[in-house]
């Protein structure tokens, strides 16, 4: 890993945009051949308990209508059970228009940490474009060729590292956190592609010594600015899925924005970083509609009976832009060697 003398901000608008563009092309082609063919997200939450939902929502809106993906709502009354939670997932499983469900978390205080994996179980592992049903997880843990779900934050993960030409085999990367949606995927997401991973969490103790042998540092444990610049290895990279709000009188809103990570002190140490906002979340945004027109394609050959094998993906696909390689990356048009791979 080469010495830092200041880190290199990755612009994950920038990426999203290039994968945003090229899944518009994608879904415009497919229409050319298939008129019917119409891909739909169902986003299912509850304003009333998560005060960031109207704007989540209106965020996943605004980019399914630039790829040609429909985003439809589906509100919950204020603190609805987790029976009546199922009972409208159950709706839209076996609802044929819809190729995608995302449950937007939390559904509120009353819906415990069992509950929400309850619910999550309850979406068809088909339409989980989220990619955390237990379904595509265990797949994905014995590191199945063809996963029918790709995690969206593991693809934004790669996504990043694959940007900027760095080769992961053989890498020390530390994840902070070890949720279904971020870190735990993330770390699976590294395995897979030969890093040598270290999870930390609540429990773990001496984290900063773990970090500072980190080549890769994933933070998404969701604390504010928790990893320090001290503890970043010189010339290590930076990847950070933290969203938290931190007061700040400079702002409207008396809030700011930062991320898992101490971004000013991190960038000195780090050769890349990752900031917030702007970093991983437009990225894994984007590959929950990639996500999406997976789906749809699935469900339209297996209506008409077309008979195709799920995607390999690949991690070797991006081309030195943001181009076509990324394109043939995460369509799983670029192809590998299993064997390769896993070996």
């Amino acid at each position: 890993m080469p010495v830092s003398k200041g880190a290199t901000i990755i612009n994950g608008n920038e990426l999203a945009e290039s994968i945003r563009k090229d899944l518009a092309v994608r879904i415009e082609t497919t229409r050319k051949t298939r008129p019917d063919f119409q891909p739909v997200l169902a986003v299912v939450l509850d304003r009333h308990q998560n005060p960031n939902a109207d704007r989540f929502y209106e965020l996943k809106a605004k980019v399914g209508n630039a790829v040609g993906i429909m985003v439809e709502r589906v509100d919950m009354p204020e603190k609805a059970s987790i029976d009546v939670v199922i009972q409208e997932i159950r709706k839209l499983n076996e609802d044929d228009r819809i190729s995608g469900i995302l449950v937007q978390l939390p559904l509120g205080g009353h819906i415990t940490m069992d509950d929400e994996r309850t619910i999550i179980e309850a979406v068809s592992p088909e339409k989980d474009i989220n990619g955390i049903h237990s379904h595509h997880i265990g797949m994905y843990s014995v590191r199945a060729p063809r996963p029918l779900v790709v995690p969206c934050a593991a693809l934004a993960v790669i996504a990043v590292l694959e940007s900027i030409n760095i080769s992961i085999a053989g890498l020390n990367a530390v994840v902070l956190g070890r949720s279904d949606i971020s870190g735990g995927q993330a770390a699976l997401m590294l395995r897979n592609h030969d890093a040598t991973v270290t999870q930390c969490h609540s429990k773990t103790r001496n984290i900063d010594e773990i970090v500072k042998r980190a080549d890769i540092v994933v933070a998404a444990i969701g604390k504010p600015e928790f990893v320090k610049g001290s503890w970043i290895k010189p010339g290590a990279i930076v990847i950070d899925f933290g969203t938290n709000y931190i007061p700040d009188a400079t702002k409207r809103s008396g809030f700011r924005m930062v991320g898992d990570v101490e971004f000013g002190s991190a960038s000195a140490n780090a050769s890349y970083i990752t900031p917030v906002p702007g970093g991983l979340g437009p990225i894994t945004i984007s590959m929950m509609f990639r996500n999406t027109f997976l789906a749809a394609e699935r469900m339209w050959n297996k209506r008409h009976e077309i008979k195709v094998d799920p995607p390999k993906y690949s991690v070797r696909a991006f081309l030195g832009s943001y181009g076509l390689g990324v394109w043939n990356y995460f369509m799983g048009t670029k192809r590998y060697s299993v064997s390769a791979e896993l070996s």
